[in-house]
């Protein structure tokens, strides 16, 4: 177990090429007038703001808590097409979808993302029989042009070599089909990192206390820097208001008699330790619209998701009894109740999916983006899929370019004429990178556990090889964080020098896989503490 004492003295220094300081930041954000700053650093933000520096202009991105801090950390994980968008009869939503989902997989992110093989079974008396999933698997792989394989129908033998947790009573046979699944902390992250090197400044733990007004147009925010108390402010010629469950509180100090835009439903999830591997998902119908995910994800059991309309503060969202009860209770439809044991359980988190205001079921509700303008100016972004990062981001920039006055069109690269599939930053073949990781250790020494080279691998690509050479030069770093953990100390340092990391848990939540893991000790969060202490 890691002590405060074990934790590493060297790498408390930050690297050569490391970020600029908060208050360095603060000053370049303070001195400029930019021409779109974004508000918000979920990943429809953080996607904005990367197209929006592709195309030239002049980008500042800020958010209140950490970038994907909220919601976009708090997903199902998946890049996928939307099987049961197939029910509402939305076949070229789902076949856009499947573009993104592949593109994102194969050729922007194909570090961070991999693919995964869900078993649908089909149950006596279930809501749905064999040959209507059977056409609906075939189907959905028609509409990613067969990319993944043909959909098919499987026996509940074979299915359950490969998910040997599989409840087989009453059932009667398994759909097969094909989608992706990520690190969503990741990922948001990444994209950050290319919105930077494409020219934006960001920055997290900023919230804004104000917006500032020119004549009655918004042209820029206060803001306060929650590590140090420190105000500020950001002048710009256009303001995207992209705060997700909070977009009707910034709109009102845009105007304080604005009607509410979006409702919100909240989603649960549960992660639990597997008690044998499983090489599938399992996707199993609860009714006629709902599904319930297993999902193999970083070496655990994710288990989700639940859909209710929320109407408390964003800020309090968080799992209740009842929705573990509930997660447990529908994922017991399919798995065997000894993996279903409350003593597995190392974590649980909740998110809001923000979908447009209306009346009606959320669960039947469209995951569409809906772009607004308000009476000063700013423009207001909200809902969407991760999936459809990329295209939200695309959406928005078009919306700019159409903007009557045509205030930001003459200053920006026209979408079309940009990089359809422009990777992301330490695009590689993870499998490679591992290879690399394994052979390529220090002469004098340890190897890397191949369990850490692969864990580095698939979170940062090819930029796996700088934390390695962090190991290399101080020994103590490429030490375990935690025993029972992949991660070494070194993401640690990474995370502080060139993540924008502050608080431990940026670290253990959203930059490694430490708490997920139910591994967030005492001991470990002193230990992070420490590291990060070192930065200034």
């Amino acid at each position: 177990m890691t002590t405060l004492q074990s934790v590493p003295a060297l790498g408390t220094h930050p690297a050569s090429g490391s970020l600029p300081s908060r208050a360095e930041t603060r000053d370049q954000l303070s001195r400029a007038t930019y021409d779109l700053l974004v508000i918000g650093g979920g990943i429809l933000g953080i996607s904005t703001a990367w197209h929006a520096a592709q195309s030239g202009l002049r980008v500042a991105l800020v958010d209140a808590g950490d970038f994907a801090g909220a919601t976009s950390s708090a997903s199902s994980k998946l890049l996928h097409g939307g099987l049961r968008y197939l029910q509402t009869g939305a076949v070229k939503l789902v076949a856009e979808n499947h573009f993104e989902r592949r593109a994102v997989s194969r050729e922007v992110a194909p570090h961070l993302a991999n693919p995964l093989t869900f078993y649908l079974p089909v149950y006596k008396g279930g809501p749905h029989g064999a040959a209507k999933l059977g056409a609906g698997v075939f189907a959905y792989s028609a509409l990613s042009a067969f990319g993944d394989g043909v959909g098919h129908v499987i026996s509940p033998a074979k299915a359950q070599r490969d998910v040997p947790e599989l409840r087989t009573d009453d059932l009667k046979a398994v759909a097969v089909y094909r989608d992706d699944q990520m690190n969503d902390a990741r990922m948001a992250l990444m994209t950050v990192r290319a919105a930077v090197d494409a020219g934006a400044v960001v920055l997290n733990h900023a919230a804004v206390t104000g917006l500032r007004f020119t004549r009655g147009r918004v042209t820029g925010a206060e803001l306060k820097d929650s590590t140090d108390g420190t105000e500020f402010g950001v002048d710009a010629r256009l303001v995207l208001n992209a705060t997700g469950p909070w977009v009707d509180h910034l709109r009102k100090m845009e105007d304080p008699n604005a009607a509410p835009s979006i409702r919100l439903s909240k989603g649960a999830h549960l992660v639990l330790k597997r008690t044998r591997p499983w090489r599938a998902a399992l996707a199993t119908p609860i009714d006629k619209y709902r599904i319930t995910f297993a999902l193999p994800w970083e070496d655990m059991l994710l288990l989700g998701t639940t859909d209710e309309e929320y109407e408390g503060d964003p800020a309090d969202v968080s799992v209740t009894e009842a929705d573990t009860a509930q997660i447990l209770d529908e994922a017991a439809f399919s798995i065997k109740d000894q993996q279903l044991s409350r003593d597995l359980i190392t974590y649980s988190f909740a998110g809001l999916r923000v979908l447009p205001g209306g009346p009606g079921d959320t669960s039947k509700a469209k995951r569409e983006t809906v772009v607004t303008e308000g009476r000063g100016g700013m423009l207001s972004v909200a809902g969407g899929k991760w999936t459809t990062f990329r295209h939200i981001g695309r959406t928005v920039m078009n919306k700019l370019a159409a903007l009557p006055g045509h205030p930001l069109a003459e200053d920006m690269e026209p979408m079309n004429r940009l990089p359809r599939k422009l990777p992301l930053p330490g695009i590689a073949n993870p499998n490679a990178v591992a290879h690399r990781l394994l052979i390529d250790g220090p002469a004098p020494g340890p190897r890397m556990a191949p369990d850490t080279a692969r864990h580095l691998a698939t979170h940062y690509g090819s930029l796996a090889f700088d934390i390695a050479r962090l190991a290399n030069e101080s020994p103590e770093l490429a030490e375990r964080v935690h025993p029972d953990a992949p991660e070494i100390w070194a993401q640690v340092a990474y995370a502080r020098d060139h993540e924008w990391a502050e608080t431990a848990d940026d670290v253990l939540r959203r930059r490694t896989t430490l708490t997920i893991r139910g591994l967030a000790t005492d001991d470990v969060r002193a230990g992070v503490e420490k590291l990060l202490a070192g930065k200034d």
